[in-house]
């Protein structure tokens, strides 16, 4: 699809956040999310339960219990609202407000309730490849052609979301990097990102201070990857991805506007 880059500002209410930006605060988490759309962020990502497998997972009730009240300060709101959940009930929960543009499952579409939710409340769906259910470890993940699994994954799931009634514009494709992958399978989705780009759905890419970064630049601390967050930026902008999912705004919106304005026929 040729469509305007978009950037997705990461708002995370939890104390948790491997990146360690999250807050239990809604106060504090709104205002981080009203100077990330100053900054240039199109959309927010708003989630209330840490990725992370090293960690319990929260009951529906207490992430809901989050979300929520965040959502309630969102009159009018000047950018769009993803949530980052997979769980139906939640997904539920927050479509029902009438605030949320897209729903950012993380499960890999798992079954088809979160599809239906989407088509049922109009929403967008994102579609993410990975192995296996959040919250379950899957470091030792490993494919003789990982482009073949994406392919056979999307495939499935792309008609299972059709079946449910969603139209193509309502659904965001999402490679999974990090998720289930290793580092020369994260690259390597990187190095040919536009098998998944020439497909004709929306692409997101989750580019933000990712494994795959501190491996190849070993940095530990996720909060120094930001540089090559931006370089993973530039490649997807090149490949044709339209979204792209980050901690700091700023140099994504920015490095964003310069390689579009390099690229313009204008």
């Amino acid at each position: 699809m040729n469509q305007p880059p978009q950037i997705m500002g990461i708002v995370n209410i939890n104390d948790d956040s491997f990146s360690g930006d999250g807050t239990l605060d809604i106060t504090a988490a709104f205002e981080q999310a009203v100077k990330m759309v100053g900054e240039g962020a199109d959309i927010i990502d708003i989630g209330a339960e840490s990725a992370r497998t090293n960690r319990e997972a929260i009951s529906v009730e207490e992430e809901i219990g989050r979300l929520l009240p965040f959502l309630d300060r969102c009159q009018e709101f000047p950018a769009k609202i993803a949530v980052n959940t997979w769980r139906p009930q939640v997904a539920q929960a927050v479509l029902e407000t009438g605030k949320v543009w897209m729903i950012n499952d993380i499960g890999g579409l798992d079954t088809d309730a979160n599809a239906k939710l989407c088509a049922e409340f109009g929403a967008v769906l994102l579609i993410m490849h990975t192995k296996g259910l959040p919250k379950e470890p899957h470091f030792e993940e490993t494919y003789t052609d990982v482009w073949k699994d994406l392919d056979e994954f999307f495939d499935s799931k792309i008609e299972l979301a059709l079946s449910t009634g969603l139209s193509p514009d309502q659904i965001v494709l999402d490679p999974g990097i990090d998720f289930a992958k290793q580092c020369s399978d994260n690259l390597s989705i990187y190095r040919e990102l536009e098998s998944l780009t020439s497909r004709g759905y929306s692409v997101l890419l989750p580019v933000s201070r990712k494994t795959v970064i501190g491996d190849v630049l070993q940095l530990p601390d996720p909060s120094s990857r930001d540089a090559g967050t931006v370089a993973c930026l530039v490649r997807g902008l090149r490949a044709g991805a339209n979204i792209f999912r980050v901690h700091n705004v700023a140099a994504a919106a920015q490095a964003s506007q310069v390689i579009t304005a390099i690229h313009s026929t204008s």
